[in-house]
């Protein structure tokens, strides 16, 4: 299992439009999802800052995540928005778990 955290800081005057591109890919996301259910894509926003959870049994979703036109816009319009500081990304092995999320 993957677990990838992505971390980054948008101006004031682009969390509204940030989080309306977050919306739009996360209900594409919902809808591959549901066939697929060995990936788990959240976001939770703080003010400015937001983090992006993603935690999947699949090695290959990132590759399918970037073929998604939502979120490809969603990371064109972020980075053209002029982020304080570069994006976080932190790729994290899970090695033990109290439940299974993926057992359904």
């Amino acid at each position: 299992m993957i677990t990838v955290k992505v971390t980054y800081t948008v101006k004031p005057d682009f969390v509204q439009k940030n989080q309306e591109n977050i919306n739009l890919f996360m209900t594409d996301f919902k809808k591959w999802t549901l066939m697929n259910s060995a990936t788990v894509p959240m976001c939770v926003e703080t003010a400015k800052h937001l983090f992006t959870y993603l935690i999947t049994k699949m090695r290959t979703f990132k590759k399918k995540m970037l073929q998604v036109p939502s979120f490809l816009s969603f990371q064109k319009q972020r980075d053209e928005s002029s982020l304080e500081g570069l994006p976080e990304i932190e790729v994290m092995e899970v090695v033990a778990s109290s439940y299974d999320i993926f057992k359904f």
